[in-house]
């Protein structure tokens, strides 16, 4: 994990606000996201963090506030345009392509590197068969690190819930974006799929990588975390040090204190 430096954030809201029929989902959320770190954002069900991250990748709209990743400011911006400035991220639930082969799933994530000349496909000229093959062993180098290219031919729906997970996250980092947004990435796994993703996503952060983290597994959070971020209610209630965090009351009472005081 990087050092922090005076103001390396990559990712900075203020005042994110988001209201569904009048009821709060966000209000008046601040949050940082610094270079090179996993900054976790965590809460109880209802917290609003999927919200956020909806907001943040174009899927919803805020009500007002502002989103600026890499001085550039995201509202308004429909989801391909944000994912192609650097975000990418996961599903809470699964969202694969079964019937695709896993390296097709993966190959899904460099769709923005595919280029997009409809005359070019339609020629099959030397510079896009090279693109392709470019992408093909990128994508193929991917599922190696993320343990899954003895399986780059299976169907994506025969794959284990572990390793659909982690095609899921191959999809997300095969493009090496700027910011990965892992929603619940260990949702559902046994104790040994929830290590071997926790010495993923450190893998990813030692190679440069910035992530936020939403997760309920408050062992991989206090273990991979630079920073936490805790909402309750929409609204942001601490902010700082996994330690800092552990300890605090407001904490405590709203979320970990539910299910352990110790975490």
């Amino acid at each position: 994990m990087s050092t922090r430096g005076a103001d390396q954030s990559l990712l900075r809201t203020s005042g994110l606000t988001k209201h569904f029929g009048g009821l709060p989902a966000l209000e008046g959320v601040g949050f940082s996201a610094e270079r090179g770190q996993v900054t976790a954002l965590i809460g109880p069900n209802g917290a609003g963090k999927t919200t956020f991250i909806n907001c943040l990748t174009g899927i919803l709209r805020p009500d007002r506030g502002s989103m600026v990743f890499d001085g550039r400011e995201l509202s308004g911006l429909p989801p391909h345009r944000i994912a192609r400035l650097g975000i990418a991220r996961t599903f809470q639930n699964l969202r694969l392509f079964s019937g695709l082969s896993v390296l097709d799933n993966v190959l899904c994530g460099l769709s923005a590197r595919a280029g997009d000349s409809y005359l070019e496909a339609f020629l099959r000229t030397p510079g896009l068969r090279h693109r392709e093959r470019r992408l093909w062993l990128t994508a193929l180098e991917t599922l190696d690190v993320f343990g899954l290219a003895d399986r780059a031919s299976v169907p994506a729906d025969a794959l284990s819930y572990g390793e659909k997970k982690r095609l899921d996250l191959a999809r997300a980092f095969v493009s090496s974006p700027k910011l990965v947004l892992l929603d619940e990435p260990v949702a559902g796994l046994n104790p040994d799929e929830t290590d071997r993703v926790g010495a993923l996503i450190r893998q990813m952060c030692r190679g440069g990588a910035t992530l936020v983290l939403v997760e309920h597994d408050m062992d991989l959070v206090m273990s991979v975390s630079d920073q936490v971020v805790v909402l309750d209610g929409g609204r942001r209630i601490a902010a700082g040090s996994p330690e800092d965090v552990r300890c605090n009351p407001l904490v405590l009472e709203a979320y970990l204190g539910k299910i352990s005081a110790t975490a």
